[in-house]
């Protein structure tokens, strides 16, 4: 698949950017990876819209390169801007493309790596905003914000530098001082939020371990773009949501409190196999390919398929790759589509 980066700040696009790059020589030890486009409207033009608390004009700059982006040809977008977010979950007309959400990546993460407290850093819009206590909370998380002062030395650090491609000592120095307080409050980590901060606070200078929103969002995206065996369940089902029908940028942004199971696929599917009587989608599948399919719409790996089936990996490694001839497509983000408008998987 595509992928279009939805830029809103030069080092932190330019960042994901290359990870997104790099992963895929880090994964195939070859200079590859999927297609991908970043479009690019300087942020500076929005400045008196953020300044204002006005979020409509933001967000249609936003989705003004993001229609740019399906015109390229991309498949969804990842917008490597913590603070955009805020922008982008208004109300509004529906993005030309579905949308990964750097919150939800960065939350998920966190939840996999177990910490219970997680310190906040980013822009003061985002800081002050409820948008990752409130999406590190459905994981059962806390957030930790700095305190008013520090909060005013992050913002100015982030806009005066960072954005600028200007990274000193000092501010590194400033930037410890913060994380080592947000420790002394019982943090487990430190949320890198602004997607600058991890070029000046690297995991070696934190006293916190900590969440790099733009190399965790790189990789998300990479996930989703190759179609890999070992989908993260949850950054698929927010892509695949909208293939299903959902709203495009809701495919990134999942309700408050909403959650899914442990093991559902898109939108809460959860394997359960063809529906009766040869219904679209199921001519010329077995019903062992069409159960298989269930399985993968549900975000599972070979090996968890082949445990759940009693199988061997490489007898369910056979059915892919006869689902791939069979249904045309060319990766396993595609069959979770196909499986979607097909019938082969259901909402829970």
């Amino acid at each position: 698949m595509h992928l279009g980066i939805l830029a809103h700040s030069t080092e932190g696009a330019a960042l994901c950017f290359l990870a997104y790059c790099q992963e895929g020589f880090r994964r195939t030890g070859r200079n590859e990876h999927p297609d991908v486009t970043l479009d690019y409207i300087a942020f500076g033009y929005s400045m008196p819209a953020w300044a204002a608390g006005d979020y409509a004009p933001v967000r249609a700059t936003l989705a003004t390169s993001v229609q740019r982006l399906a015109r390229a040809g991309a498949d969804f977008f990842a917008c490597p801007d913590n603070t955009a977010h805020l922008a982008l979950e208004q109300p509004g007309p529906e993005l030309a493309l579905p949308g990964l959400h750097i919150a939800e990546v960065v939350a998920d993460e966190a939840a996999r790596a177990g910490y219970r407290r997680v310190g906040v850093l980013g822009t003061r819009y985002l800081m002050d905003s409820p948008l990752y206590p409130r999406v590190l909370a459905t994981r059962g998380i806390a957030a930790e914000i700095p305190d008013p002062a520090d909060r005013d030395t992050v913002n100015q650090v982030i806009f005066d530098e960072l954005v600028n491609g200007v990274f000193t000592s000092e501010s590194r120095q400033e930037y410890q001082r913060i994380i080592a307080r947000l420790a002394g409050r019982g943090c487990d980590a430190a949320a890198l939020v602004c997607t600058e901060i991890p070029l000046l606070v690297t995991p070696e200078a934190s006293p916190l371990p900590t969440l790099d929103s733009t190399r965790l969002l790189a990789r998300a995206a990479y996930d989703v773009a190759a179609g890999h065996a070992q989908f993260d369940p949850s950054v698929q089902r927010r892509l695949l949501d909208a293939l299903s029908g959902g709203d495009r940028f809701g495919a990134g942004l999942p309700a408050a409190g909403s959650g899914t199971s442990p093991g559902a696929g898109p939108g809460g599917a959860q394997p359960g196999g063809a529906p009766p009587g040869g219904a679209d989608g199921t001519e010329g599948l077995t019903p062992r390919e069409a159960e298989v399919l269930a399985h993968i719409a549900a975000g599972e790996s070979n090996a968890e398929i082949a445990a759940a089936l009693f199988v061997s990996e490489a007898t369910v490694k056979t059915h892919v790759n006869h689902l791939f001839s069979k249904t045309g497509v060319r990766d396993r983000a595609q069959l979770v589509g196909y499986a979607f408008r097909n019938g082969l998987a259901f909402p829970g």
